[in-house]
């Protein structure tokens, strides 16, 4: 996305060159992040630590603090903020989200055509394996897992279908090919990661290579000492501690255009055997739980008068949440603080002249 671009963290982005139309202008721009980091550190320093202290500037040092707490509020829904996006039917129910950006391998044992306990590879441990391999222990399974040849954006395509490069590498048939990047940063979440792996049993049993895309419409199935086993890749997903039901979508159109007015969704929480009722439209999330649930999207599209339609939510947990409105609130009271101190100084100023007069 484009805040990676301009908010990344890793020191070559201390400078960024924008972009017009696809093309790199040659102009280089101060990186977001560090900027921010940078008038942190500055007003810490001069607005805290060097200020001149005083009753006359309690109120500068409180607006201070307000700004360093709307700061730091930023920092940490850039590092610990998770987003997603929940699908939900009318009439039916969804206790989970899918992350936007982060592919994980997905392992569960399969009993009477039903899937148990799932074991779940992060992305954060196989995105950086473009090049290397990584073993996998999987003590609770018979076999452990090797991954290697991550690719951010691919899909898999048959080598009957078409021949792969020198360096491309095949597996039951299939090798993956990796797709352009997208010309928009924002568009990022239309990739479908994919890497290769390799099944290490306790008893030293070959088992060939496999591939894992994001793009496989089924996952791969492995039998290991008599058990079945699927080995999946897709999107993270995080469950809720509560399910929510959506009963009710309705979209308001501009008069003679598709271009949307207003979406609602009214939906029922479930929790604990208790059910609460929550409307939740543009500009107006639910908020329940640390978690913030907006009206994002709808479908499915040019849907007519009958049509079962589906509400898009993009979940969000964000420890920092209410940051941005607390220091707002601080540095308001600051600045009334500042004006109630130079109001009184000027009373009292006036009064001093005429008492000489």
């Amino acid at each position: 996305p484009t805040l990676n671009k301009y908010f990344a963290t890793d020191w070559k982005s201390v400078f960024v060159f924008p972009e017009l139309n696809g093309k790199i202008v040659p102009l280089p721009l101060p990186g977001g992040y560090w900027m921010c980091a940078l008038l942190l550190v500055n007003l810490i320093l001069g607005g805290v630590i060097r200020i001149r202290k005083g009753w006359k500037s309690v109120g500068n040092l409180i607006s201070h603090f307000g700004i360093i707490l709307m700061l730091i509020g930023a920092g940490v829904t850039y590092h610990f903020s998770e987003r997603g996006n929940m699908a939900v039917e009318e009439g039916k129910s969804s206790n989970s989200a899918e992350d936007y950006f982060e592919y994980v391998v997905e392992i569960a044992e399969v009993k009477d055509g039903k899937a148990g306990k799932i074991h779940v590879i992060r992305g954060k441990d196989i995105d950086d394996l473009e090049t290397d391999r990584r073993l996998f222990r999987l003590p609770e399974l018979p076999f452990d897992i090797e991954i290697g040849g991550y690719m951010k954006n691919a899909v898999p395509v048959s080598a009957v279908e078409r021949a792969p490069d020198r360096h491309q590498e095949i597996f039951d048939g299939y090798f993956l090919m990796e797709k352009p990047k997208l010309a928009k940063p924002e568009e990022a979440e239309r990739y479908t990661a994919g890497c290769y792996a390799r099944i290490l049993t306790r008893d030293g049993t070959k088992v060939s290579p496999f591939v894992l895309a994001g793009a496989s419409f089924h996952p791969h199935t492995a039998q290991v000492e008599g058990r079945v086993f699927t080995i999946d890749m897709r999107k993270r997903l995080w469950p809720m501690p509560f399910t929510l039901k959506l009963d009710k979508f309705t979209a308001e159109f501009h008069p003679g255009t598709m271009r949307p007015a207003k979406f609602v969704s009214n939906v029922t929480r479930i929790e604990n055997g208790g059910e609460a009722k929550v409307t939740i439209q543009m500009n107006e999330p639910m908020r329940y739980e640390g978690l913030t649930f907006f009206q994002a999207s709808y479908g499915p599209p040019g849907a007519g008068p009958g049509d079962k339609m589906y509400s898009v939510f993009e979940v969000v947990r964000n420890p920092a949440d209410k940051w941005p409105e607390y220091s707002l609130w601080i540095v308001a009271f600051g600045m009334l603080v500042t004006f109630l101190v130079k109001l009184a100084s000027f009373i009292t100023g006036g009064s001093r002249k005429k008492s000489h007069v």
